[in-house]
């Protein structure tokens, strides 16, 4: 009885005759602490409610979502812990063959959309029913957004739900209020001025006051540019301590997004994470094979949230937010001893991390008040002069749980910024990360090296990747390891060219490194990459960006950076000559690639040149169009 309901059977076995609400979610239920139907089931449930959980309901029939006949208070819906568009297909648009967050992987027990889908079911067998969405794919769509999968602006999936209410970021603040005020009899309409959340209301109706007013959902339809204006404007306000009320108009109804929530206190949030959570999939799942999702965390350890690395291409800065709070040392303790008495503990804690496992103070003294700066980065494209970077508290915290008993090796797997670790003076935990808490491999993210795709993601310059480079092995060496970094990396990300895809080619044969896999741009909902990717404009700037589009294109950067695979040799030696860079297709010690069979080395050197020709004419042709675009070359 310790997992919460999934059946009528369930429910009259606690003793109750009806659920206060019924949380229905596109994954298989995993009552663990790093899904976000557990966090919210368990918050509501310690704060005296009752609910029911629909996991992966067959959609095809009313029947499902009957299961627990009719909820007291209402209906709580989200699509799992990422969006089912990006769970369902590759970058590519294909279809995936499998999915981690369902039983034995089995793909297709969610729809796509999933939370459209839902909430539309809900609505027609419940209509008078408070109906609440949350979780990522609501957070990141609340407003019209750009969906890569119909290419085209999709409205706030506030109205193609048709929920009353929309939670967006951490929503566990939120949760409790809505809960609590509908118990006290308070009608869902009237529940318009709880912070993290959305709503709609006939424009008619609306009362004009303090709010940042977004070009409409017509508007960003019609235009690229307004689109980006939207994007910039809503990125601007997602800070709890300064961030406005912003208003969006679609058609007859203006969308409303209150302020943040405030992020939890550290004593809230160590209640978060040591309620009852069974720290495993329902049992109903075991023959079906289990939920693979548990096995990267059930051995790991949350200790922060918030991230104010702020990559373009991630989502955590829209929904979690900039701001980092973190548990305290001691619940993060007490979470480990758990751990260890679990039967199948094998004495690896396979992380202590979070978003950025390496953050554990805000990012400088000032946000308290002020807020995080507005169009700002704290790391990039330089760290700020107010950044301080201090990791005592975090190593003190993984030198006790590495000193407890039955704990043989503390991994840190999430991410570590190797350029937040170079602003801290003392060395002590660069030296112990890579002594005791690497295990063979530490994976960092530069992500590329080319400087202006890298402004475009919004990270640091390669600079701090050498640098950071060459003191791991130094330390590596210095105690005898053989331990190696792996670098993330990206192609066609907004603001790569062909030449870019090429100058990143040769960082991989300069450093040795052969990528296993590559990782290719996905424009997900609600980054700023994303933006830039519909509309080729830069949203703080509004200057042109480049955007590689065509599958070919993105084909051939994608080849470039595993130039060495057989498998790719016709299409790096395609895309050099492309990008004009010839002289790398050769048998010299600094050429890429051999040339094709049967190309002697007259007729490589004709080619060659006429190649170059061609490469440097259509060359100076993308860059003479990005000048007069105002490109990124000349930001």
């Amino acid at each position: 009885m310790a997992f919460l309901p999934i059946s009528m059977e369930d429910m009259r076995a606690r003793g109750w005759e009806q659920a206060d609400f019924v949380l229905v979610t596109g994954d298989a239920y995993v009552d663990h602490n790093t899904f976000g139907t557990a966090i919210i089931s368990r918050v509501l449930e310690h704060a005296g409610f009752k609910v029911a959980i629909l996991a992966q309901p067959n959609w095809k029939d009313d029947r499902d979502f009957q299961r627990f006949g009719r909820p007291r208070l209402g209906f709580l819906v989200n699509s799992g812990n990422i969006d089912s568009m990006v769970a369902h297909y590759t970058t590519a648009r294909k279809r995936r063959s499998e999915d981690a967050y369902s039983p034995g992987k089995k793909a297709g027990l969610r729809p796509d959309r999933a939370v459209i889908v839902y909430s539309r079911i809900i609505r027609r067998l419940y209509p008078d029913l408070p109906l609440m969405i949350g979780g990522l794919e609501a957070s990141l769509r609340r407003f019209a957004h750009y969906d890569y999968w119909d290419d085209k602006i999709r409205p706030s999936i506030l109205l193609d739900s048709q929920a009353d209410l929309l939670i967006f970021g951490m929503g566990e603040k939120q949760v409790v209020e809505i809960a609590r005020r509908l118990d006290a009899g308070e009608p869902v309409e009237r529940l318009r001025d709880i912070r993290g959340t959305c709503y709609t209301i006939p424009t008619h109706e609306y009362q004009p006051g303090p709010a940042v007013d977004c070009p409409s959902f017509e508007q960003v339809c019609d235009s690229k540019r307004e689109y980006a204006v939207s994007c910039r404007k809503q990125q601007d306000e997602q800070d709890a301590v300064r961030g406005k009320k912003v208003i969006q108009r679609h058609g007859g109804v203006i969308l409303v997004q209150n302020p943040p929530a405030y992020p939890l206190s550290q004593e809230e949030l160590d209640l978060v994470y040591e309620l009852p959570y069974e720290g495993t999939y329902h049992p109903v799942y075991e023959p079906m094979g289990g939920v693979p999702a548990i096995e990267e965390v059930e051995f790991s350890i949350t200790h922060n949230r918030g991230c104010f690395g702020a990559c373009n291409f991630c989502s955590i800065a829209f929904h979690q937010g900039r701001a980092v709070t973190t548990r305290s040392e001691e619940s993060i303790v007490r979470e480990a001893e758990k751990l260890i008495k679990k039967p199948n503990f094998k004495g690896y804690i396979h992380d202590v991390g979070g978003p950025t496992a390496n953050f554990r103070l805000p990012s400088c003294k000032k946000q308290a008040e002020l807020g995080l700066c507005k169009g700002k980065k704290c790391l990039a494209p330089k760290p700020c002069p107010a950044l301080q970077a201090d990791h005592r508290e975090y190593l003190h915290i993984l030198r006790r749980l590495r000193a407890l008993p039955g704990v043989k090796k503390v991994f840190i797997r999430s991410g570590v910024r190797y350029d937040y670790v170079l602003q801290d003076p003392d060395e002590t935990f660069l030296k112990e990360l890579v002594q005791h808490h690497v295990s063979g491999q530490l994976r960092i993210a530069p992500e590329h090296c080319s400087a202006p795709v890298l402004d475009c993601m919004g990270k640091p310059h390669i600079e701090p990747y050498y640098q950071f480079q060459k003191r791991f092995y130094e330390i590596t060496k210095s105690i005898g390891k053989k331990q190696y970094l792996v670098p993330y990396l990206m192609s066609s990300h907004p603001g790569s060219t062909l030449r870019d895809a090429v100058e990143l080619s040769l960082f991989l044969k300069k450093e040795h490194l052969h990528p296993e896999q590559v990782q290719d741009f996905y424009p997900t909902p609600g980054t700023i990459s994303t933006c830039m990717f519909y509309t080729g404009l830069d949203p703080y700037t509004l200057k042109e960006v480049y955007v590689p589009r065509t599958d070919r294109e993105k084909g051939m950067q994608r080849a470039l950076l595993q130039y060495y695979e057989p498998k790719n040799h016709a299409v790096v030696v395609r895309a050099l000559r492309e990008a004009g860079r010839s002289d790398l297709i050769g048998y010299g010690p600094d050429c890429l690639v051999k040339p094709l069979p049967g190309e002697g080395k007259g007729q490589q050197a004709s080619r060659k040149s006429e190649t170059r020709s061609r490469g440097n004419e259509g060359w100076k042709k993308g860059r003479v169009h990005n000048r007069k675009g105002k490109g990124r070359r000349g930001r």
